[in-house]
C-alpha cells in the first residue's frame, strides 16, 4: 500500500556532513539553506559517535499502536491493534525532535576510513546516505548504490554539487519519514482521515504549508485534522471535515438542544465548530460561547468533498514550552561558531 499523500507527522530533522577537510565543510556550509538544520564532522569517527549513539529521538511508529481487547472478550482467535492518534500530536513535546540525523553526506576518499565503510558502520538502516565522490570514484559508487549500501551518490567536481545536494537532501528527508509512516498509513486507510491519501487535497494542504510558513506537522483527532507549527512556534490546526462528519456534528448539536442560530450555521456548512473544551462535539459547556467556536470553512473537492477550517493558536495542546525550529537552529548555529566537531584528543 502506497504512503498517505500528506505524511501523518512531519518535522526537520539534522544532516550529517562528514568529510576529513574542515575547510571543505565550511565553505559547503555557506551555500546552504539557511533553514536546514546540520552538523559539520571532520572526524568520521566522532560523526559515527553521534550517529551510532542515537543522537536525537525519532518517533517510535510501533509505540502509537497497541493491543485491544474489547471489554468481555474472550477468545483470542481476534487480535486487534489500537492507534492511539493523541500519541502523534504528542511528539511536538519531543524537545530532541529536531537532532534526529535523517540524512548523512559524506566524502568518499578519507584517510582513516572511506566514505563507503563509514556508512556500513551506521547502525540506523532509516538513516539515508549520500556519497560525495571524485570522477574516479564513480564505478565504486554505482555499485554500492545497487547494493543499497546508500541512497545517493554525487560528484564533488559538478559544476551544480550544491543545488543537486539541495534537492537529494530534500527528497530523502521525505523518503525518511515515508520509511517510519508506513505501519500508520496502512491504519488510517480505514478510519475517518481519509483526507490524507487524497492526492488532490494533499496538494492543497502544500498551499496551505506554504501560505503560513509551516515546518512541522503532526496529525490529531477530536477534531479530526492536523496539528501545524511554523518556525517561531506558531500554531495552527487545520480542521478537515467530511460531509458524514459535517451531519454528525449538526445531529449531535441537535440532540444536544444547541442554540438555533449554531444549528443554522452548521446545517449552511460556511463555518466549521472547534469545541475545544468538549473534544470537538457540541455539548452545554459550550452554549455561552458558540459564536466563538465558529471558523470561517472552505468547500474542497478532491477525491471526495471536504470542508476545512484554520484555527489560530487552538487551545487544549499546552505548546508554550514547546522547542521551535528556530530556536534549535539557533543552537546549531552557536554551536559552528566552535567549528566541526572533532574526535577528542
Amino acid at each position: 500500500m502506497k504512503p498517505c499523500a500528506i505524511p501523518p507527522f512531519l518535522f526537520p530533522t539534522t544532516v550529517a556532513f562528514v568529510d576529513d577537510s574542515a575547510s571543505f565543510l565550511k565553505n559547503l556550509s555557506l551555500r546552504l539553506d539557511p533553514a536546514l538544520a546540520f552538523r559539520l564532522f571532520d572526524s568520521p569517527f566522532a560523526a559515527l559517535v553521534a550517529l551510532n549513539a542515537g543522537t536525537g529521538t525519532a518517533p517510535s511508529v510501533e509505540s502509537f499502536f497497541s493491543p485491544y481487547r474489547h471489554r468481555g472478550e474472550t477468545s483470542d482467535a481476534r487480535h486487534v491493534i489500537d492507534l492511539n492518534l493523541d500519541l502523534i500530536h504528542r511528539e511536538v513535546h519531543n524537545e530532541q525532535r529536531f537532532e534526529q540525523i535523517s540524512v548523512v553526506v559524506v566524502d568518499y576518499d578519507m584517510p582513516e576510513i572511506d566514505g563507503l565503510e563509514f556508512c556500513r558502520q551506521i547502525k540506523n538502516r532509516a538513516t539515508k546516505k549520500i556519497l560525495l565522490t571524485g570522477k574516479a570514484d564513480e564505478l565504486i559508487a554505482v555499485r554500492a548504490f545497487n547494493e543499497g549500501i546508500i541512497d545517493r551518490f554525487i560528484r564533488k567536481q559538478d559544476s551544480e554539487v550544491t543545488s543537486v545536494l539541495r534537492r537529494a537532501i530534500g527528497e530523502l528527508q521525505r523518503a525518511y519519514f515515508s520509511d517510519l509512516e508506513q505501519m500508520l498509513s496502512d491504519a488510517l486507510a480505514v478510519g475517518s482521515h481519509l483526507f490524507l491519501r487524497d492526492a488532490e487535497f494533499a496538494r492543497r494542504f502544500e498551499d496551505i504549508r506554504s501560505e503560513h510558513g509551516i515546518v512541522e506537522h503532526y496529525v490529531c483527532c477530536m477534531p479530526d485534522g492536523v496539528l501545524m507549527l511554523d518556525a517561531r512556534g506558531a500554531a495552527r490546526l487545520l480542521i478537515v471535515q467530511s460531509e458524514e462528519m459535517l451531519q454528525s456534528q449538526y445531529e449531535i448539536a441537535y440532540d444536544q438542544e444547541a442554540p438555533q442560530g449554531l444549528l443554522d450555521a452548521l446545517r449552511r456548512g460556511k463555518s466549521l465548530p472547534y469545541f475545544w473544551r468538549t473534544g470537538g462535539n457540541y455539548s452545554h459547556e459550550h452554549a455561552g460561547d458558540w459564536q466563538a467556536c465558529l471558523h470561517p470553512a472552505v468547500e474542497f473537492e478532491g477525491k471526495d468533498w471536504y470542508t476545512y477550517a484554520i484555527v489560530k493558536d487552538p487551545p487544549t495542546f499546552k505548546l508554550d514550552y514547546v522547542l521551535a525550529y528556530a530556536d534549535y537552529l539557533d543552537q546549531l548555529d552557536e554551536e559552528q561558531r566552535k567549528g566541526p566537531h572533532r574526535r577528542p584528543a
